[in-house]
């Protein structure tokens, strides 16, 4: 990672030390954290699977009612989420939302064993994970800033990402084989025992928190003993990252890859694939193989460490993402349309390896949730935003032209992140 500005407790300016070849090992706390993080992960994946499962016996419509009630709580509160888990602690927001999850998981393995899966049951049990995400997401992404230094976030960071590859990879066919053998209930019981795990490693974890995090910065000090509202405190996260050059650089382009790159695998790939007429097994190896490319690049960084520019990285992740998209746009066998989706999710993993350090490491110390929110708020916005227009985009033209479009605006975003000077020289 290069070297980068970021805030002591204290307010101060002070300069993070960049990555060092020579490589040491990662704190014992945070790899603890990270252990437990992964048993979550796998709980949450295999209960996403049991959901839609569940759902799509209502139908089409069903289906997406409840991903909806996923969604559309977690892009309303987050911002509210990440204030929340500024003023009150990452450690404390994380201990209530594991509590409210194990609750919640043993109150609807019990529902769905005495009633089977009616529709409110799914949609409220999909509103509340939605609810608890808003909160959870930003204390959770904060947790590396506060566990390792500077010189280590970026192998930090990519260790985090390869493992959620690895839980994704895993966690749906591990909700088949639950749900195949206990049902529902099965699956939320498994879950319950995930947050279990979390709450005794969050139990015995002690995070210190920055020192100044409760009165919110200079000009929230400036209010006296008094503390504004959350709201208010929220909307302080927003402004904070509009007037930072960099941070707000940094999110244009977070916003800008995640329009252009997650649609492909969830949405277009498939459409390809059906309009190849390659089959099922096609499709299921395309996303396989962009999986594979991000656990790869997340894989790598953890080990080497990332470049000392990370802008600079970002970048070339972009551009190697649009290459590989722009192979698999335009694949006449499904051999390369795999080729070009593993690298298409090295590019991904290559970008989000050096992005995600650069974010949390510029962050100010008493704001680090909120920015996390506000990263997670603009990644929903454009994946919403995006999704419909590419679909629709689909459905008038056919799947090989939203997918062009898809690599022709991530080779953009590519050369504008190269292009601009703040992150170049982050």
């Amino acid at each position: 990672m290069g070297t980068s500005t970021t805030t002591t407790p204290a307010g101060t300016t002070a300069t993070a030390v960049p990555d060092r070849p020579a490589r040491t090992a990662l704190p014992g706390p945070y790899l603890f954290w990270l252990a437990g993080t992964q048993a979550g992960l796998l709980g949450d994946a295999a209960l996403y699977l049991a959901l839609g499962w569940a759902a799509s016996a209502h139908g089409g419509g069903a289906a997406g009612l409840v991903l909806t009630a996923i969604t559309l709580p977690r892009t309303v509160l987050v911002l509210l989420g990440g204030a929340v888990a500024d003023r009150f602690g990452a450690r404390r927001v994380m201990l209530a939302g594991d509590a409210v999850m194990l609750v919640a998981t043993l109150a609807l393995a019990a529902a769905s064993g005495g009633w089977g899966t009616p529709l409110w049951l799914l949609v409220s049990a999909a509103a509340v994970i939605g609810t608890v995400d808003a909160f959870y997401l930003p204390a959770s992404g904060s947790m590396p800033r506060r566990l390792v230094g500077p010189g280590q976030l970026s192998r930090a960071l990519a260790l985090r990402q390869a493992g959620g590859q690895i839980a994704a990879l895993l966690g749906a066919p591990l909700g088949g084989v639950l749900v195949a053998v206990g049902g529902l209930p099965g699956v939320a019981l498994a879950d319950a025992a995930s947050f279990g795990v979390l709450l005794l490693v969050l139990l015995r974890l002690r995070v210190a928190e920055p020192e100044g995090s409760r009165s919110f910065g200079s000009d929230d000090a400036a209010r006296g003993p008094a503390r504004p509202g959350l709201l208010r405190e929220a909307a302080a996260g927003v402004r904070l990252a509009l007037r930072d050059p960099l941070l707000r650089a940094a999110l244009l382009l977070t916003g800008a890859a995640a329009g252009a790159l997650l649609p492909v695998a969830s949405l277009l790939a498939p459409l390809l694939a059906r309009a190849h007429g390659w089959g099922a097994w096609a499709a299921g190896l395309t996303a396989g193989g962009q999986g594979a490319g991000v656990l790869a690049a997340a894989g790598l960084v953890s080990w080497r460490g990332a470049l000392r520019r990370p802008g600079v990285g970002a970048a070339a992740g972009l551009c190697a993402a649009s290459v590989g998209i722009a192979m698999l746009a335009w694949a006449a066998e499904p051999v390369t349309a795999v080729a070009g989706s593993v690298l298409a999710g090295a590019g991904t993993g290559l970008f989000a390896c050096h992005l995600g350090p650069l974010v949390l490491g510029s962050a100010p110390a008493t704001h680090l949730s909120r920015i996390q929110a506000l990263l997670t708020l603009v990644q929903s916005a454009a994946l919403v935003l995006s999704t419909g227009l590419l679909g629709l985009l689909a459905d008038a033209a056919g799947a090989r032209w939203p997918t062009s479009l898809c690599a022709l605006a991530t080779g953009a975003a590519g050369l504008a992140g190269w292009a601009s000077t703040v992150l170049r020289r982050a």
